[in-house]
Protein backbone atom coordinates (compact mmCIF):
# COMPACT_ATOMS: atom_id res chain seq x y z
CA UNK A 1 0.00 0.00 0.00
CA UNK A 2 2.83 2.33 0.91
CA UNK A 3 4.56 1.67 -2.41
CA UNK A 4 1.32 2.33 -4.29
CA UNK A 5 0.80 5.59 -2.41
CA UNK A 6 4.40 6.63 -3.04
CA UNK A 7 4.06 5.81 -6.73
CA UNK A 8 0.82 7.78 -6.91
CA UNK A 9 2.41 10.77 -5.20
CA UNK A 10 5.41 10.61 -7.53
CA UNK A 11 3.23 10.38 -10.62
CA UNK A 12 1.08 13.27 -9.43
CA UNK A 13 4.20 15.34 -8.83
CA UNK A 14 5.45 14.65 -12.36
CA UNK A 15 2.08 15.57 -13.86
CA UNK A 16 1.97 18.80 -11.87
CA UNK A 17 5.45 19.75 -13.04
CA UNK A 18 4.46 18.99 -16.63
CA UNK A 19 1.31 21.09 -16.32
CA UNK A 20 3.30 23.93 -14.83
CA UNK A 21 5.74 23.71 -17.71
CA UNK A 22 2.91 23.91 -20.23
CA UNK A 23 1.36 26.79 -18.31
CA UNK A 24 4.63 28.71 -18.45
CA UNK A 25 4.81 28.33 -22.21
CA UNK A 26 1.19 29.25 -22.83
CA UNK A 27 1.13 32.14 -20.40
CA UNK A 28 3.88 34.08 -22.12
CA UNK A 29 6.80 33.39 -19.77
CA UNK A 30 10.27 33.40 -21.32
CA UNK A 31 11.89 30.13 -22.38
CA UNK A 32 15.68 30.05 -22.52
CA UNK A 33 15.99 27.98 -25.69
CA UNK A 34 13.47 29.79 -27.90
CA UNK A 35 12.74 28.83 -30.60
CA UNK A 36 12.65 25.06 -30.20
CA UNK A 37 9.81 24.24 -32.58
CA UNK A 38 8.24 25.47 -35.81
CA UNK A 39 6.43 28.83 -35.82
CA UNK A 40 2.99 29.28 -37.35
CA UNK A 41 2.30 32.41 -39.40
CA UNK A 42 -1.42 33.16 -39.76
CA UNK A 43 -2.33 34.98 -42.97
CA UNK A 44 -5.90 36.39 -42.96
CA UNK A 45 -6.33 36.12 -46.73
CA UNK A 46 -6.39 33.30 -49.28
CA UNK A 47 -3.40 31.54 -50.76
CA UNK A 48 -1.95 33.16 -53.86
CA UNK A 49 -2.86 36.76 -53.03
CA UNK A 50 -0.44 39.60 -52.39
CA UNK A 51 -0.60 39.26 -48.59
CA UNK A 52 0.01 35.52 -48.82
CA UNK A 53 2.95 35.92 -51.21
CA UNK A 54 4.57 38.62 -49.09
CA UNK A 55 4.12 36.55 -45.92
CA UNK A 56 5.56 33.39 -47.49
CA UNK A 57 8.59 35.24 -48.83
CA UNK A 58 9.35 36.89 -45.49
CA UNK A 59 8.70 33.70 -43.51
CA UNK A 60 11.10 31.80 -45.73
CA UNK A 61 13.78 34.45 -45.23
CA UNK A 62 13.22 34.44 -41.43
CA UNK A 63 13.88 30.70 -41.17
CA UNK A 64 17.63 31.19 -41.59
CA UNK A 65 17.85 33.58 -38.66
CA UNK A 66 15.58 31.59 -36.35
CA UNK A 67 16.76 28.12 -37.29
CA UNK A 68 13.26 26.62 -37.34
CA UNK A 69 10.55 26.29 -40.02
CA UNK A 70 7.86 28.98 -40.36
CA UNK A 71 4.62 27.51 -41.69
CA UNK A 72 1.82 29.55 -43.29
CA UNK A 73 -1.81 29.02 -42.28
CA UNK A 74 -4.43 30.86 -44.32
CA UNK A 75 -7.52 31.75 -42.28
CA UNK A 76 -9.89 33.78 -44.44
CA UNK A 77 -13.15 35.61 -43.87
CA UNK A 78 -14.62 38.88 -42.63
CA UNK A 79 -12.29 41.22 -44.54
CA UNK A 80 -9.40 39.58 -42.71
CA UNK A 81 -11.11 39.57 -39.31
CA UNK A 82 -11.09 35.77 -38.94
CA UNK A 83 -7.33 35.46 -39.33
CA UNK A 84 -6.53 38.52 -37.24
CA UNK A 85 -8.75 37.28 -34.41
CA UNK A 86 -6.97 33.91 -34.57
CA UNK A 87 -3.62 35.64 -34.08
CA UNK A 88 -5.03 37.81 -31.31
CA UNK A 89 -6.40 34.80 -29.41
CA UNK A 90 -3.42 32.47 -29.94
CA UNK A 91 -1.24 31.38 -27.04
CA UNK A 92 1.37 34.13 -26.46
CA UNK A 93 4.33 31.75 -26.45
CA UNK A 94 6.20 32.93 -29.55
CA UNK A 95 5.09 30.02 -31.71
CA UNK A 96 2.18 31.81 -33.39
CA UNK A 97 2.54 35.12 -35.20
CA UNK A 98 0.42 36.73 -37.89
CA UNK A 99 0.34 39.02 -40.87
CA UNK A 100 -1.84 42.10 -40.40
CA UNK A 101 -2.96 44.52 -43.15
CA UNK A 102 -4.28 48.05 -42.82
CA UNK A 103 -7.75 46.59 -42.17
CA UNK A 104 -6.53 45.79 -38.66
CA UNK A 105 -6.90 49.50 -37.90
CA UNK A 106 -10.34 49.64 -39.54
CA UNK A 107 -12.34 46.60 -38.46
CA UNK A 108 -13.61 48.04 -35.18
CA UNK A 109 -14.86 51.25 -36.83
CA UNK A 110 -16.59 49.16 -39.48
CA UNK A 111 -18.29 47.08 -36.79
CA UNK A 112 -16.80 43.86 -38.18
CA UNK A 113 -14.63 42.73 -35.26
CA UNK A 114 -13.15 43.88 -31.96
CA UNK A 115 -9.61 44.19 -33.23
CA UNK A 116 -7.29 47.10 -32.53
CA UNK A 117 -3.54 47.78 -32.33
CA UNK A 118 -3.32 47.36 -28.55
CA UNK A 119 -4.32 43.70 -28.96
CA UNK A 120 -0.90 42.79 -30.40
CA UNK A 121 2.85 42.89 -29.96
CA UNK A 122 4.35 44.41 -33.11
CA UNK A 123 7.23 42.73 -34.93
CA UNK A 124 7.60 45.07 -37.91
CA UNK A 125 6.09 46.60 -41.04
CA UNK A 126 7.04 45.45 -44.52
CA UNK A 127 5.58 47.64 -47.23
CA UNK A 128 2.96 50.14 -48.28
CA UNK A 129 0.62 50.16 -51.29
CA UNK A 130 -1.21 53.39 -52.19
CA UNK A 131 -4.69 53.33 -53.65
CA UNK A 132 -5.20 54.76 -57.12
CA UNK A 133 -8.09 55.71 -59.38
CA UNK A 134 -7.78 53.78 -62.63
CA UNK A 135 -10.10 53.98 -65.66
CA UNK A 136 -10.26 52.53 -69.19
CA UNK A 137 -7.76 54.04 -71.61
CA UNK A 138 -10.57 55.31 -73.85
CA UNK A 139 -12.54 56.96 -71.01
CA UNK A 140 -13.61 60.57 -71.73
CA UNK A 141 -11.29 61.97 -69.08
CA UNK A 142 -7.49 62.05 -68.91
CA UNK A 143 -6.99 63.70 -65.52
CA UNK A 144 -8.51 63.30 -62.09
CA UNK A 145 -9.92 66.83 -62.36
CA UNK A 146 -11.76 65.86 -65.55
CA UNK A 147 -12.99 62.67 -63.85
CA UNK A 148 -14.42 64.69 -60.97
CA UNK A 149 -16.03 67.16 -63.37
CA UNK A 150 -17.66 64.30 -65.29
CA UNK A 151 -18.91 62.74 -62.06
CA UNK A 152 -20.46 66.01 -60.97
CA UNK A 153 -22.18 66.40 -64.35
CA UNK A 154 -23.42 62.78 -64.16
CA UNK A 155 -24.30 62.14 -60.49
CA UNK A 156 -24.63 58.46 -59.62
CA UNK A 157 -23.46 57.19 -63.00
CA UNK A 158 -19.83 56.54 -62.08
CA UNK A 159 -19.33 52.99 -60.78
CA UNK A 160 -16.12 52.41 -58.83
CA UNK A 161 -15.13 48.79 -58.24
CA UNK A 162 -13.28 47.69 -55.11
CA UNK A 163 -11.99 44.54 -53.41
CA UNK A 164 -14.98 44.07 -51.11
CA UNK A 165 -17.32 46.00 -48.82
CA UNK A 166 -15.31 47.50 -45.97
CA UNK A 167 -11.95 46.80 -47.62
CA UNK A 168 -9.24 49.44 -47.72
CA UNK A 169 -9.96 50.06 -51.42
CA UNK A 170 -13.66 50.60 -50.65
CA UNK A 171 -12.73 53.08 -47.92
CA UNK A 172 -10.29 54.78 -50.31
CA UNK A 173 -13.00 55.31 -52.94
CA UNK A 174 -15.46 56.62 -50.34
CA UNK A 175 -12.87 58.99 -48.89
CA UNK A 176 -12.12 60.30 -52.38
CA UNK A 177 -15.80 60.77 -53.20
CA UNK A 178 -16.33 62.68 -49.98
CA UNK A 179 -13.30 64.91 -50.52
CA UNK A 180 -14.23 65.59 -54.14
CA UNK A 181 -17.93 65.99 -53.30
CA UNK A 182 -19.13 63.57 -55.97
CA UNK A 183 -21.94 61.01 -56.00
CA UNK A 184 -20.72 57.57 -57.14
CA UNK A 185 -21.76 53.92 -56.87
CA UNK A 186 -19.44 51.43 -55.13
CA UNK A 187 -19.26 47.95 -56.65
CA UNK A 188 -17.68 45.31 -54.38
CA UNK A 189 -15.86 42.24 -55.72
CA UNK A 190 -14.18 39.27 -54.07
CA UNK A 191 -10.75 40.83 -54.34
CA UNK A 192 -8.99 43.39 -56.50
CA UNK A 193 -8.36 41.05 -59.45
CA UNK A 194 -12.09 40.52 -60.26
CA UNK A 195 -12.65 44.28 -59.98
CA UNK A 196 -9.88 44.96 -62.49
CA UNK A 197 -11.28 42.27 -64.79
CA UNK A 198 -14.68 43.98 -64.65
CA UNK A 199 -13.05 47.30 -65.53
CA UNK A 200 -11.22 45.73 -68.47
CA UNK A 201 -14.57 44.42 -69.67
CA UNK A 202 -16.19 47.87 -69.42
CA UNK A 203 -18.64 46.69 -66.76
CA UNK A 204 -17.69 49.52 -64.38
CA UNK A 205 -16.27 53.03 -64.76
CA UNK A 206 -13.21 52.86 -62.53
CA UNK A 207 -11.43 50.94 -59.77
CA UNK A 208 -9.83 52.18 -56.57
CA UNK A 209 -7.11 49.56 -56.11
CA UNK A 210 -3.32 49.68 -55.98
CA UNK A 211 -1.14 50.55 -58.99
CA UNK A 212 0.42 47.08 -58.84
CA UNK A 213 -3.00 45.49 -59.31
CA UNK A 214 -3.67 47.38 -62.57
CA UNK A 215 -0.11 47.16 -63.83
CA UNK A 216 -0.93 44.60 -66.54
CA UNK A 217 -3.74 46.73 -67.96
CA UNK A 218 -1.60 49.86 -67.89
CA UNK A 219 1.31 48.07 -69.61
CA UNK A 220 -1.06 46.82 -72.32
CA UNK A 221 -2.44 50.37 -72.70
CA UNK A 222 -5.98 49.21 -71.90
CA UNK A 223 -6.09 51.23 -68.67
CA UNK A 224 -4.81 54.55 -67.39
CA UNK A 225 -4.21 55.73 -63.82
CA UNK A 226 -5.50 59.23 -63.05
CA UNK A 227 -4.16 59.76 -59.53
CA UNK A 228 -2.66 57.92 -56.58
CA UNK A 229 -3.67 58.38 -52.96
CA UNK A 230 -0.22 58.04 -51.39
CA UNK A 231 1.79 60.73 -49.66
CA UNK A 232 4.22 60.63 -52.59
CA UNK A 233 4.08 59.64 -56.26
CA UNK A 234 4.35 55.94 -56.98
CA UNK A 235 7.81 54.97 -58.33
CA UNK A 236 6.12 52.82 -60.98
CA UNK A 237 3.99 55.78 -62.14
CA UNK A 238 6.23 58.86 -61.79
CA UNK A 239 4.06 60.97 -64.11
CA UNK A 240 0.83 60.33 -62.18
CA UNK A 241 0.05 62.97 -59.52
CA UNK A 242 -1.02 62.34 -55.95
CA UNK A 243 -4.44 63.48 -54.79
CA UNK A 244 -2.75 66.08 -52.59
CA UNK A 245 -0.95 67.53 -55.59
CA UNK A 246 -4.27 68.25 -57.31
CA UNK A 247 -5.91 69.75 -54.26
CA UNK A 248 -7.53 66.87 -52.37
CA UNK A 249 -6.03 66.80 -48.89
CA UNK A 250 -6.09 63.11 -47.98
CA UNK A 251 -4.07 59.94 -48.43
CA UNK A 252 -5.17 56.31 -48.20
CA UNK A 253 -2.83 53.36 -48.63
CA UNK A 254 -2.63 49.71 -47.78
CA UNK A 255 0.21 48.35 -45.66
CA UNK A 256 1.19 45.13 -43.98
CA UNK A 257 3.48 43.61 -41.38
CA UNK A 258 3.88 40.94 -38.73
CA UNK A 259 2.53 40.89 -35.17
CA UNK A 260 2.36 38.45 -32.25
CA UNK A 261 -0.32 37.90 -29.59
CA UNK A 262 -0.28 40.31 -26.68
CA UNK A 263 1.95 39.01 -23.89
CA UNK A 264 4.43 37.15 -26.10
CA UNK A 265 7.73 36.81 -24.17
CA UNK A 266 10.24 39.59 -24.74
CA UNK A 267 13.09 37.23 -25.61
CA UNK A 268 10.94 35.69 -28.34
CA UNK A 269 9.98 39.12 -29.67
CA UNK A 270 13.63 40.19 -29.80
CA UNK A 271 14.55 37.21 -31.96
CA UNK A 272 11.46 37.56 -34.15
CA UNK A 273 12.13 41.26 -34.72
CA UNK A 274 15.79 40.69 -35.53
CA UNK A 275 15.10 37.98 -38.10
CA UNK A 276 12.18 40.00 -39.50
CA UNK A 277 14.39 43.03 -40.11
CA UNK A 278 16.95 40.88 -41.90
CA UNK A 279 14.16 39.35 -44.02
CA UNK A 280 12.73 42.77 -44.92
CA UNK A 281 16.15 43.89 -46.12
CA UNK A 282 16.93 40.66 -47.99
CA UNK A 283 17.50 40.54 -51.73
CA UNK A 284 14.63 38.08 -52.14
CA UNK A 285 12.10 40.36 -50.50
CA UNK A 286 13.34 43.48 -52.25
CA UNK A 287 13.06 41.68 -55.60
CA UNK A 288 9.48 40.67 -54.76
CA UNK A 289 8.61 44.29 -54.04
CA UNK A 290 10.04 45.37 -57.38
CA UNK A 291 8.35 42.57 -59.31
CA UNK A 292 4.96 43.23 -57.69
CA UNK A 293 5.10 47.02 -57.87
CA UNK A 294 4.95 47.45 -54.10
CA UNK A 295 6.88 50.01 -52.05
CA UNK A 296 9.23 48.66 -49.34
CA UNK A 297 8.52 50.50 -46.09
CA UNK A 298 10.22 48.73 -43.20
CA UNK A 299 9.33 49.91 -39.71
CA UNK A 300 10.62 48.46 -36.45
CA UNK A 301 8.19 46.93 -33.99
CA UNK A 302 7.89 50.16 -32.01
CA UNK A 303 7.56 52.34 -35.12
CA UNK A 304 4.96 49.97 -36.58
CA UNK A 305 2.94 50.03 -33.35
CA UNK A 306 2.89 53.84 -33.32
CA UNK A 307 1.93 54.00 -37.00
CA UNK A 308 -0.85 51.41 -36.63
CA UNK A 309 -2.28 53.42 -33.73
CA UNK A 310 -2.15 56.62 -35.80
CA UNK A 311 -3.99 54.79 -38.58
CA UNK A 312 -6.53 53.43 -36.09
CA UNK A 313 -7.23 56.96 -34.85
CA UNK A 314 -7.47 58.24 -38.44
CA UNK A 315 -9.94 55.59 -39.59
CA UNK A 316 -11.95 55.85 -36.36
CA UNK A 317 -12.64 59.44 -37.35
CA UNK A 318 -12.89 58.94 -41.13
CA UNK A 319 -15.11 55.87 -41.43
CA UNK A 320 -18.11 57.19 -39.44
CA UNK A 321 -18.01 60.38 -41.52
CA UNK A 322 -18.25 58.82 -44.98
CA UNK A 323 -21.09 57.18 -46.88
CA UNK A 324 -20.11 53.58 -47.58
CA UNK A 325 -23.24 52.45 -49.39
CA UNK A 326 -24.31 53.24 -52.93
Amino acid sequence: MTKKVSAFIFLSFVLILSACGNLNVSSGEETANYPEDQIEVIVPFSSGGASDLVSRTVASEMEDGLGVPLTITNKTGGSGATGMMSTKNAQPNGYTIGYVPVEMSMLESLGLAEVKPEDYEFIGQLMTIPSAITVPADAPYDTIEEFVSYAKDNPGKIQIGNSGTGSIWHIAAAAFAQEAEIDVEYVPYEGAAPAVTALMGDHISAVSVSPSEVRGGVDSEDLKVLAVMGEERDPELPDVPTMKEVGYDFAVAGWGGFVAPKGTPENALEQLRSSFEEAAESEGFQQLMEDRGMIPAYKSGEEFMEYAQEQYDYFSELIPSIELSE
